[in-house]
């Protein structure tokens, strides 16, 4: 594998954890270069190719278990209606947001009530609370798109971040799921959240943000971009909420670990410093971070060598999913021609072209034209969706899972 760049950042300051504030750090791995949006669309490949890039250089918080990106840079994100990520238009993935909606409006008896979703994207998840429990819903966020999204009778978006001059009146419920990776304080935000919710005892938060614990245990290197900031343990998600006034109603890994999240309600204010050390027990966590940069640098060149064998051999093939995943895959493993297309079954991203990298973003209809040899699958959870796909367009292909 070739030898990687070093990741820059300022080495003339001390960095310390985002959420405890430590500065207790060990390094854990340096991706250099990887594209500063992930999750955006592009019109043509040139300007895909050269999207603005930034570095990765990760280090795991001992006092916390928080990882985070030392050399990352709020100023680079810039979020706009180019951004995509919705992943909504998977059967799997929407029976598992039609599941958690009814949870939330049965556990909470949110019905007739207002909810706020941060960070609501396309509006597909606040749309399912509000129709399920007959609420009314407001949804933040700054890449919104008015021509994209549909106008709901109960709900109106906000092309904003949240902050406490949209908190009167109260939410009942203040959802956001996969947002709070992002932000570069999220100290301050959960700060302003209790604030907001004041002597209210009755508003509920419901937070989901991707798992350290499945990333280190599967080396799931590929989950890797640089637009997450954090990345939360079960340790360190409750320890941010529980310092800053609230009590932990559940934690839970969901989607095949995938997943995290965190269920909470104001509770006393600067009493939460004890709980919080108390709810740590960072052991299982030390012994998954040890090897994990060694773990990843191998997979990648793995990889390298499987895609480069696969063209040697007049191997055609093509990733399936232009998420997260499969962006940092082709960016990390620096495909190139090897690899024309990624397939994805969101229309919304049909014909445009992989940040970084420049592949053509393509729907599964395309396969019938292109004829692959090889499928590579990049999240295992949709394997079976996939595998029916393929076999009603009539392809035969291998697919080889991403692992």
């Amino acid at each position: 594998m070739e030898k990687q760049e070093q990741p820059q950042y300022k080495a003339d300051i001390v960095p310390s954890c985002p959420v405890c504030t430590s500065t207790g750090l060990q390094h854990i791995l340096d991706l250099p270069q990887l594209p500063v949006l992930a999750n955006v669309l592009w019109e043509n490949q040139e300007d895909a190719l050269a999207a603005p890039r930034g570095d990765v250089s990760l280090v795991f918080c001992d006092n916390c278990g928080h990882v985070f990106n030392r050399a990352f840079d709020p100023q680079a994100m810039e979020y706009d209606a180019q951004y995509e990520n919705s992943l909504h238009f998977s059967p799997r993935f929407q029976q598992y947001a039609d599941q958690l909606a009814h949870y939330l409006v049965d556990q909470y008896h949110l019905r007739g009530k207002k909810i706020v979703e941060i960070g609501s994207g396309k509006g597909d998840f606040l749309r399912m609370l509000c129709d399920y429990g007959q609420n009314d819903g407001v949804g933040f966020d700054p890449s919104h798109d008015p021509a994209a999204v549909k106008t709901h009778p109960s709900i109106t978006f906000v092309r904003d971040a949240y902050s406490e001059q949209y908190s009167d009146p109260p939410a009942d419920l203040i959802c956001s799921r996969h947002t709070l990776e992002h932000l570069p304080n999220p100290a301050e935000f959960v700060q302003m959240l209790r604030r907001a919710a004041g002597s209210r005892k009755d508003t509920v938060l419901y937070f989901e943000v991707p798992n350290l614990r499945y990333i280190l245990r599967d080396t799931a290197v590929w989950d890797i971009i640089y637009e997450h900031y954090s990345y939360y343990s079960p340790q360190s998600l409750a320890y941010l909420f529980t310092l800053h006034g609230f009590d932990v109603l559940k934690l839970n890994e969901d989607f095949d670990g995938q997943f995290l999240s965190i269920e909470a309600a104001p509770g006393m204010l600067g009493a939460s410093t004890q709980a919080a050390r108390d709810r740590l027990s960072l052991h299982d966590l030390t012994k998954q971070i040890t090897g994990f940069g060694q773990r990843s640098r191998e997979k990648i060149s793995r990889w390298q060598n499987q895609v480069e064998a696969l063209r040697a051999n007049g191997n055609r093939a093509v990733v399936w999913g232009a998420g997260s995943k499969g962006i940092s895959f082709l960016n990390l493993i620096k495909v190139g021609e090897e690899i024309q297309y990624v397939v994805d079954i969101n229309p919304r991203k049909r014909n445009k072209y992989v940040t970084g990298a420049g592949q053509q973003i393509v729907p599964p209809e395309h396969l019938k034209t292109h004829r692959p040899d090889t499928i590579i699958v990049m999240n295992p959870i949709y394997q079976d969706e996939i595998q029916a796909t393929v076999e009603a367009l009539g392809i035969k292909a291998n697919l080889l899972l991403a692992l």
